[in-house]
């Protein structure tokens, strides 16, 4: 594939599925859920700076448009007509972007994701951590991923495995990542314009998103919304069949 384009994978047949990471995540999170035992293709993404990607923007600014353009590249040199996306965490802020930008773009999936945009303390947080980056990366990964499970789970091989690929990834990568979801707008009118598009599978026991919030945010909009009472941040490994057959239900 050409080195400006995002570095993917292709695995079944069937309706086009485009999986999107997580901030400091790539494309192996989804091999927790077997995504080649649905019946889809599943074109599963490293969004840019993570994984084998690249990240080259020729913009000052961090950006999840960016991140949503390059993922746009990727459905163009695939020549997909149409396509369904779940995105977890950040990667469900490129797929709301992609809704937005991309006409071809059908049902979209926010797990372990939101559609508002930052408080100020968050986007403060999002400064400091994109600091420590530079500062402490190997620190700010160590102490980062394993609060993200309902049941800290520091030891085990999963987590081990997500704390060694986060170490690979490049400080301006995880910069750039975060101050790109600090940036990002509201996206609760893009929810109202895109009626039953939209569908939120939500951890119970979140430690970044709030149940009461999410509940709360979700009143009275036309989304679908599915809580996984015995996860965290982390669905995909801390539940897998049962996120699985969720998205079954909802992509089929």
């Amino acid at each position: 594939m050409p080195d400006s384009l995002l570095f993917y994978k292709i695995k079944g047949s069937g309706q086009p599925v485009l999986y999107l990471h997580g901030f400091m995540e790539s494309l192996s999170m989804w091999d927790f859920m077997d995504v080649q035992s649905l019946d889809q293709t599943s074109v599963l993404i490293d969004l840019p700076g993570h994984g084998k990607s690249r990240l080259k923007d020729p913009q000052e600014s961090p950006s999840i448009q960016h991140m949503a353009q390059k993922v746009i590249e990727v459905a163009d040199s695939l020549g997909l007509s149409s396509y369904h996306v779940a995105g977890h965490s950040m990667g469900g802020y490129v797929a709301l972007q992609l809704k937005e930008m991309d006409p071809r773009c059908q049902k979209i999936v926010l797990l372990h994701s939101n559609f508002w945009a930052d408080s100020e303390q968050k986007k403060r947080d999002r400064i400091r951590l994109a600091d420590l980056a530079f500062k402490a990366k190997e620190l700010l990964v160590r102490e980062a991923i394993p609060g993200l499970f309902y049941r800290n789970k520091s030891n085990d091989p999963a987590v081990q495995n997500l704390i060694s690929e986060a170490n690979n990834l490049s400080a301006e990568a995880i910069a750039y990542a975060s101050l790109a979801m600090r940036a990002r707008l509201d996206k609760t009118e893009l929810l109202k314009t895109y009626p039953d598009a939209v569908f939120v599978l939500q951890g119970a026991h979140d430690p970044l998103i709030p149940l009461e919030l999410m509940t709360e945010k979700v009143k009275g909009l036309p989304v679908a919304y599915h809580v996984l009472s015995n996860t965290g941040h982390m669905g995909h490994i801390e539940d897998p069949e049962e996120v699985k057959k969720l998205l079954v239900q909802i992509l089929d």
